[in-house]
């Protein structure tokens, strides 16, 4: 499920990533946006992260990383709505917020490391 959730951020930021810039700047935006955004979610990570494989390239404390999860994830369903699919990015939205809670452990996980 988290990763169908990722996936569909990225997605959703690839999308408004077409919309917003003008013709020529989209071609590349549509790609650029999206790769700098999972190259950062890649790279950044707490180790020992179960869900993770437990490495990472630059340790990151878990809080700071539940900051970017979030950032990534609700700013999939932002950048869904703000691409003009409203519905679906507050539908998104609210898939996270049940997803957020029934992983509630892995949350506490992330701000006690």
């Amino acid at each position: 499920m988290r990763f169908a959730l990722e996936l569909a951020a990225l997605v959703s930021i690839g999308i408004w990533s077409w919309v917003t810039p003008s013709a020529p700047l989209r071609y590349v935006a549509v790609v650029a946006v999206p790769v700098a955004v999972a190259a950062l979610w890649g790279v950044f990570a707490t180790p020992a992260d179960a869900s993770r494989s437990g490495g990472t390239v630059i340790a990151t404390p878990g809080p700071l990383r539940l900051l970017l999860e979030l950032a990534v994830f609700f700013g999939g369903a932002t950048a869904l709505y703000a691409a003009g699919s409203r519905t679906l990015g507050v539908l998104l939205a609210g898939v996270l917020v049940v997803y957020h809670l029934l992983s509630w452990d892995r949350v506490v996980w992330l701000l006690r490391h």
